[in-house]
Order: structure tokens, then sequence, then C-alpha cells
């Protein structure tokens, strides 16, 4: 096992054999403080070459082309393509060994993937995103039964770390008012706190996707992943999901 495979996550969901998955942190790469040391964002003031170097470690420790994005908290869903930097928040593929990969630093990375093992997406999810769309937007292009879904919620700001003001449940709830259960009052007058693993699997479950894993870690007090929050000048991690070209 090579000491990046040690740093990584993996996804404790239950998806065929032909589906790989997992979560980098910020260990195994070669960035220098305060991106140290597994930088993958190209867009945070990070050194070119460091991201390079740790994007091709990434690569050549599953033979997988990543098809990296530029996100904008929008719904647009891609084909995946690792030739392309498509401006989206979301991507999808059918075609084995190019891993469909969301960046993120305490928005929410949401992979998914078929019973059947034949397709894979993966979506970033911050909460202008999720309100809007973005996990809905990534079903219609999987063009699945609700019950073939399988989706894996990976790490995020966790619900005791998200304050937010009124507009955000405002925003969510405006769709779905039994999202509102995903709001407690925060310590500030004006502001709540918001569990955007709840928020997730509410507009999920509007869809009849049920089978919805993961969803228990914080970026913001687990010290693996990179946090905005907690650094705001530091990097991002990815979560990536393919098809086993083996």
């Amino acid at each position: 096992m090579s000491g990046l495979t040690q740093a990584l996550l993996f996804p404790d969901w239950p998806a065929p054999a032909s589906v790989r998955a997992c979560v980098t942190t910020r260990q195994g790469g070669v960035s220098l403080p305060p991106y140290d040391t597994f930088n993958l964002g190209d867009h945070v003031g990070d050194e070119p070459a460091a991201v390079a170097e740790n994007r091709r470690r990434l690569s050549a420790e599953f033979a997988i082309q990543p098809a990296w994005l530029k996100q904008v908290h929008g719904v647009v869903v891609a084909d995946a393509n690792p030739a392309v930097v498509a401006e989206a928040d979301a991507s999808w593929t059918d075609q084995p060994g190019i891993a469909c990969t969301a960046m993120t630093a305490d928005c929410l990375p949401v992979l998914f993937c078929d019973r059947a093992g034949t397709r894979v997406a993966a979506a970033h999810a911050g909460w202008r995103g999720l309100a809007a769309g973005v996990l809905e937007a990534t079903l219609e292009r999987l063009a699945l039964a609700p019950d073939e879904v399988l989706v894996w919620l990976g790490p995020a700001i966790g619900p005791q770390a998200f304050e937010v003001g009124l507009e955000v449940r405002d925003a969510f709830t405006a769709l779905h008012p039994d999202a509102a259960q995903a709001f407690v009052p925060g310590a500030q007058p004006g502001k709540l706190m918001a569990d955007i693993y709840a928020l997730a699997r509410i507009r999920l479950a509007a869809r009849g996707v049920t089978a919805v894993y993961g969803g228990g870690l914080c970026t913001v007090s687990d010290p693996r992943f990179f946090s905005y929050r907690r650094t705001p000048q530091g990097g991002r991690f990815a979560s990536l999901v393919w098809l086993d070209p083996h």
C-alpha cells in the first residue's frame, strides 16, 4: 500500500465491484504551507507545479483520468472529460477509467452510482448549488430509476459549525417545507445552524432516492481535511468516483 493510499478515505457504501471511489485528504503531496501537502485546487494561490504533481500522483495511484471542473456554485452537469475543464458543478460518465471529481473545502461532495455499476457521477454542493438543484440535475443526467441509484455524502461542514442566515433556510423551505427541520437556532440573533447532510437527504428523497450513505464527517473539526472556515487560505481536497477499467 502506497503512502498516498494510506492517506485516502474510501466510501463505505454498497457500490458494485465495478465502481471505485475515494476522497483525498491533506496528506500525500508536495504543496507547502498553507496548502500542505496534498492540495488539488489550482485556483487558491498554490504553486502550479505542486498542484500538477499532486494531481499526477492521484492519477497514477489508480490509473485514472480525473475530469476536473471549474466549479461556480451552479447546477450545470457536464460530461466528464479529462481533456476539458468544464464550468460546471457536477459531472457524470459511463466510460471506465474517467473519474468524476468534486473539489471541496467545506461544501458537500456527493457521489452517485447505479446498482448495476454502469454509470457514476460526482456533484459539488454548497448551499447555493444544493438549493438551486444540483443534485436533481445530476439525477436527471444519470437518467436512472430512483431505486437504482446509490449516493454517498462526503466530508463537509458539519451541523455544529455551519452558521447561516435566515435567507438560507428560506431558500430551502420555499420548495421543501420539511427542510425547516434541518435548521436550529444559532448563538447569534438572526443566525441558524444548518445541517447540509440532512438538506441533501431531503432533496434526494423528494426524487425517490433513499439509498443514501455517508454524511458523518465535519471538515471544520476534522484536521484531515481542508476547511475554508477553519483556514481561509488553504487548499482543496477531492472526492472521486469512477468505473474500474480493469
